[in-house]
């Protein structure tokens, strides 16, 4: 399919020049039209894929005739080698006048000789309407020698002057005809531009000029703009460039970029010419969005363009930069793997929690200090569809009630003392379409939960000072060690909200509810320590004896605190605070002791029986051993006491009835319960 492009000039004469040169390198592929002031009245929309535009004065007249899905270059003129040939055999030292229609275009040309290096003559600018200029001998003019004054005895007409390499390059990329870049003929021409530049390093173009293309173009965008050439030297840098980095123009170009703007990984993109897309970094203490590309011609890289941006909206949805942004401790490291447990309940409650995680709704982990609910969390999360993306972790009894919402809602610049520059993201932003895990959410203010019920039914939130919705797709797991239900019914707590949080619970287990477990985690502790020492057998026993009410938090404490002793061995004797925790058994509830009361009553006067069973149920936890109702005739016959099988089954199933046991078919043998060890303890201390 054929492109349409325009091309808008001043005058005819150079219109139709620039378009018998593009008909040259782009063929039948383009239809070209001509628009020019002198002699087109332009007063209705100009329809075209393209439009050239021969300066950014123009642009501005015709701008508003210019639809939205039309792409503008405006022209950056240069001269080809027969051109400058023409011009360096000028003898050196001469006065010469630089002749054109306008003052703009005059002072234009001779900007352009002087960046390429014609300095071995005197340029001075005559055009129309100057009145007062030097008498010289020698002119040259781009094809406007009617300009020239009579006595002039030497006049040097160039002809018109071409469009540069970067006005050619830029109109093939945005007609989507890069591949001519590569073309023989396009490649020949290209070659024989003058310019002091080669390549595509035109396109980025090294001008001071105020109306050369570079500076016309790239100061009309929203996005920040620097271009360097293949040794890293600056030599594009707009205006929203110098808004962003702080730095003026002046200060950068002909600079080294890794001096001035080290960060910006320009240095990786000239050496591999690959691409780094949708960076993160710090400027002046504001976080930057950087994207940078490689400016190849013939499968060379010639120079590297930056497009930098504030981190505004649009990109906080860019999920690679939310990850980088966020990058330090919101990271997801524990999977179910590694959670240490290999106890029945473990393993149960892990397999739950992997079912869990397969669905998007809100969990609610409930559970004592230090039982592992962030551990959970994260595991739930790496074992979710939302693995790849953020998990965001906040925890709400940490922090003071305003700032908690600042943090979870953000904030926009100035709307209240202290605010940072530039605004805040919130925490429901950050998580998009990952995870966000709120601990302690029984301490949450009753005015935020309010906010955070409207965030789970509209999936939607609002900063502060601000009035703007902005959609989000998060998933919600929280954690408690409070009863929030009974929170709920002394108003202490939203229903509403506790209902919307509560629909997958689930709840961690104490250490003391699977002992088997402990002498697991403390090994993995030490290994973590890097510790070695060896636990005696009575110390083992006192480990799986304790009630570790600080759970795996207690238990590290411990561990830490037996490496630090510096022995090889650790005996009983060696851990005091713990072993006199053995001897305060946990005091029984009001009703636990109207059970024993029941239990007592029913069994007596056979009560020294049934705490022989329970006594030999506890040794044998200790020891790791699961006994039946042999061993246990075999235990109470050591100890003096005669007792037949069928009389410790009919004493076994009254106790589990009590809840002082539990039972288990096949190998899994009698166990004693927390209860069990919780009354024998209080009746042996009776």
């Amino acid at each position: 399919m054929h492109k349409k492009v325009a091309v808008v000039t001043l005058w005819s004469g150079v219109a139709q020049a620039h378009a018998k040169q593009l008909k040259k390198l782009f063929g039948e592929k383009i239809n070209i039209v001509t628009y020019s002031f002198d002699a087109d009245r332009i007063d209705r929309t100009i329809e075209a894929d393209l439009i050239l535009i021969s300066l950014y004065s123009v642009y501005i007249n015709i701008k508003k005739f210019i639809t939205p899905h039309s792409k503008v270059v405006i022209i950056n003129p240069t001269i080809n080698e027969l051109q400058y040939a023409q011009i360096m055999s000028i003898p050196a030292g001469e006065k010469v006048m630089v002749v054109n229609y306008s003052s703009e275009m005059t002072m234009e040309t001779i900007a352009l000789f002087n960046q390429l290096d014609i300095n071995h003559v005197e340029f001075f600018p005559v055009y129309p309407g100057l009145a007062d200029f030097p008498h010289a001998e020698y002119a040259v003019t781009p094809g406007e020698t009617q300009y020239v004054p009579e006595f002039v005895r030497r006049v040097i007409d160039i002809g018109h002057r071409v469009l540069d390499t970067g006005t050619l390059v830029d109109m093939a990329v945005k007609l989507n005809m890069e591949h001519l870049l590569q073309e023989e003929h396009f490649i020949d021409h290209l070659e024989s531009l003058k310019s002091h530049r080669s390549g595509l390093q035109a396109l980025l173009g090294r001008t001071n000029t105020l109306e050369s293309e570079m500076d016309s173009l790239l100061n009309v965008l929203d996005d920040g703009i620097i271009g360097v050439d293949a040794g890293g030297s600056v030599h594009a840098f707009n205006k929203r460039a110098e808004s962003i980095t702080g730095y003026e123009k002046e200060e950068v170009l002909g600079k080294n970029i890794e001096e001035i703007l080290p960060q910006i990984p320009f240095g990786q993109v000239l050496e591999t010419g690959e691409p780094v897309k949708a960076t993160l970094v710090k400027i002046n203490d504001s976080d930057v969005s950087t994207t940078v590309v490689p400016v190849m011609v013939s499968r060379k890289t010639t120079g590297a363009l930056a497009i930098i941006n504030e981190f505004t909206e649009q990109e906080r949805n860019q999920h690679k930069l939310r990850l980088q942004y966020i990058g330090k401790g919101h990271k997801a490291r524990y999977r179910f793997e590694d959670i240490a447990g290999k106890s029945p309940e473990m393993v149960e409650l892990k397999n739950i929690a992997a079912r869990m995680a397969r669905s998007d709704s809100s969990v609610l982990i409930s559970g004592e200090s230090g039982t592992g609910k962030e551990l959970f969390a994260q595991a739930i999360h790496n074992a979710s569809r939302r693995k790849d993306f953020q998990f965001v972790a906040v925890n709400c009894a940490a922090l003071p009630e305003s700032l908690l919402e600042s943090e979870l809602f953000g904030y926009e610049e100035g709307s209240f003392t202290g605010a940072r520059k530039g605004g805040k993201i919130g925490l429901f932003e950050l998580a998009h379409q990952g995870t966000l895990f709120l601990d302690e959410i029984g301490e949450m203010a009753l005015n935020l939960q309010a906010r955070l019920l409207r965030v789970i039914q509209e999936r939607e939130v609002m900063r502060i000072g601000g009035d703007r919705v902005i959609k989000i797709d998060i998933r919600i797991i929280t954690s408690t060690n409070n009863d929030l239900k009974k929170l709920a019914e002394q108003g202490k707590f939203r229903k509403d909200l506790y209902y919307r949080l509560n629909v997958l619970p689930l709840r961690t287990i104490p250490l003391r509810n699977r002992r088997e477990d402990i002498l697991l985690l403390a090994e993995r502790i030490k290994k973590e320590l890097e510790v070695d020492y060896t636990l005696t057998q009575d110390a083992m026993r006192a480990f799986e004896s304790c009630s570790w009410e600080g759970n795996v938090r207690e238990l590290r404490n411990c561990v830490e605190f037996l490496a630090h002793l510096g022995k090889k061995v650790i005996d009983i004797g060696d851990i005091p605070f713990m072993g006199q925790e053995l001897h305060e058994p946990r005091k029984l509830k009001d009703s636990e002791w109207d059970l024993i009361n029941r239990l007592w009553a029913e069994i007596r006067p056979q009560e020294k029986k049934y705490m022989l069973l329970l006594e030999c149920l506890e040794n044998s936890m200790r020891l790791r051993h699961r006994v039946g109702r042999r061993s246990l005739v075999a235990l109470a016959e050591e100890r003096g006491t005669f007792l037949s099988e069928n009389e410790v089954r009919g004493m076994l199933n009254l106790l589990k009835a009590y809840g002082l046991i539990s039972l288990s078919n096949g190998r899994g043998g009698t166990q004693i319960t927390e209860l069990g060890i919780s009354v024998l303890e209080a009746l042996s201390i009776g």
